[in-house]
């Protein structure tokens, strides 16, 4: 008799393992993956990924185009409610049958395995990873991660560091708080 009572609370139980296991990898950053999307999801394979989800493209004119500043399509990706998730790059523009460049997070849910995401500090990212080289620009420094195939831009205000300089960045200049400016994973 017991185990007939028992037989729908395992289901139940198994159901909600399922359901967080599908949800946590919604949300997980690899090498070549970004929660359903790999290295081999074409732009047109995004609607039925995101089918709950709105996706607003922005698309470069091509070589028609006047805007020559976009040199690139984007595809926006926004969860119900508004908030922005992704923004997706294809390696070609203008071609839905395109594999993708690169995805820049921007929502925290997004982590790697070892629990790197957008809110998380510099000693974080250096702790959990083998940081490549460090990039400067005019505004940051780019932080490169092989393992991932990621760039990390953290802004030279965190490192204080006057902007509009090139001066170049270590590792031991990156104080052990200093927070993410983007996060973008790439797909070549």
């Amino acid at each position: 008799m017991t185990k007939k009572n028992n037989l729908p609370l395992i289901a139940i139980v198994f159901s909600l393992f399922i359901f967080s296991c599908s949800n946590s990898n919604k949300f997980k950053i690899e090498k070549g993956k970004v929660g359903k999307i790999t290295t081999k999801t074409k732009m047109l394979e995004l609607y039925s990924i995101f089918k709950n989800d709105s996706i607003v493209k922005n698309l470069s004119e091509g070589a028609q185009g006047d805007n020559y500043f976009q040199e690139d399509d984007e595809y926006f990706v926004y969860e119900k409610g508004g908030k922005l998730l992704l923004t997706i790059m294809p390696k070609e523009q203008l071609d839905s049958t395109s594999t993708i460049k690169s995805i820049e997070i921007h929502d925290p849910r997004f982590k790697t395995e070892s629990g790197i995401n957008l809110n998380s500090s510099f000693s974080e990212i250096n702790a959990n990873n083998n940081i490549n080289r460090i990039e400067s620009t005019f505004s940051s420094a780019t932080l490169f991660i092989d393992d991932l195939n990621t760039t990390i831009a953290i802004d030279k205000e965190e490192l204080g560091l006057k902007e509009f300089s090139t001066q170049k960045v270590t590792l031991e200049q990156i104080p052990d708080l200093a927070k993410m400016k983007s996060f973008i994973v790439w797909f070549h």
